[in-house]
Formats: C-alpha cells, sequence, structure tokens
C-alpha cells in the first residue's frame, strides 16, 4: 500500500524543515512519527510485528552510537533514523543510513570543493583524534561561527527516504 512508503517522506520531510528552520528536530515529531510508524507496522504485519517495529528502531542505535559518542551526529537525527526504523524495517533503514551517509558524503566534497580548504579539514579531522587520544576528553567536532561548517544531516537523509519511496532500494 502507497502509505507504507509515502509514511518516511512526511516523517522525513518535516524533520528536515524543522532542523532547517529550528536547527533541531521536535522530540514530540519523533514520538509521533514512532506511534504512527508503530500502527502502520501494526496494520501490515499483525501482531508479530513488535519484534520487527522494535528492531527497525534499535539498528540507528547500535550502527550509530559511536558517531554519536564524539558528537559527530547530533541526537536529532540518530530519533529520526529510529523513527524511520521503525516504520520502514531492518533491511530498509540500514540502507537508508548507507544511503544517507553516501549522499552526505557528496554534499560534504562539493561544500569543500565549492568553498572551502580539503586540506584545512582533514588536518582539523586528524587533529581532532590525536587531541582526544592524548586528553581522552570527547568534544562537539564542529566549530562554532565557521560558515558551512555543519551542514544538517537531515537533508541527505531525506533525499535517501525518497530514494527509498521511489523504490531504489
Amino acid at each position: 500500500m502507497l502509505v507504507y512508503t509515502i509514511w518516511p517522506v512526511i516523517v522525513a520531510g518535516v524533520s528536515v524543515v524543522m532542523d532547517i528552520r529550528e536547527a533541531r528536530i521536535d522530540n514530540g515529531w519523533i514520538c509521533f512519527s514512532m506511534c504512527m510508524g508503530f500502527i502502520l507496522q501494526l496494520l501490515q504485519g499483525g501482531a508479530g510485528s513488535l519484534i520487527p517495529f522494535a528492531a527497525g528502531t534499535a539498528v540507528p542505535l547500535v550502527l550509530l552510537g559511536i558517531l554519536f559518542y564524539f558528537r559527530m551526529l547530533g541526537p536529532g537525527d540518530i530519533k529520526l533514523f529510529c523513527a524511520l526504523g521503525g516504520a520502514m524495517g531492518i533491511r530498509d533503514i540500514v540502507w537508508c543510513i548507507a544511503v544517507s551517509f553516501l549522499l552526505g558524503a557528496v554534499i560534504s566534497v562539493a561544500i569543500l570543493i565549492f568553498c572551502g580548504d580539503i586540506r584545512q579539514r582533514f588536518q582539523y579531522f586528524f587533529r581532532y583524534f590525536q587531541e582526544f587520544l592524548h586528553t581522552g576528553e570527547r568534544k562537539p567536532y564542529y566549530r562554532k561561527g565557521m560558515a558551512l561548517e555543519n551542514f544538517h544531516f537531515t537533508v541527505p537523509v531525506f533525499l535517501s527516504v525518497v530514494l527509498y519511496a521511489g523504490g531504489v532500494y
């Protein structure tokens, strides 16, 4: 049924708008999205859909936890992936995460080519990890006040979900 593929697009679309406007995704929206994803899973798979729903929401936490630990990925992005995983299922959320990171890499490279210094960015990346290994202190990966330092990761997530809805994966 069409609603099962359209719902993730709506979730990701509203999330990207929230993220661009407010630099965060509202927790109420995430909770509502998860509840609707559970209801859709229930309608599609019956009582046996609790385990696929729970697994779909847990996979992003397991796969992306290290990026959150180092503050390279925000909590809103992970919660968005969890909400999408509940609606999409394990296989599709893994694909969504992979495609999102691929699209995010393409966007990042484009930003570096057109607006930044690639060498300086790699130096920052290596200094960040050297400092962590030396001090053991976790700091946010981003630098405040830098133009185009951080882009909204919800954009590649949305693009990935659109590809999912279009049947690409």
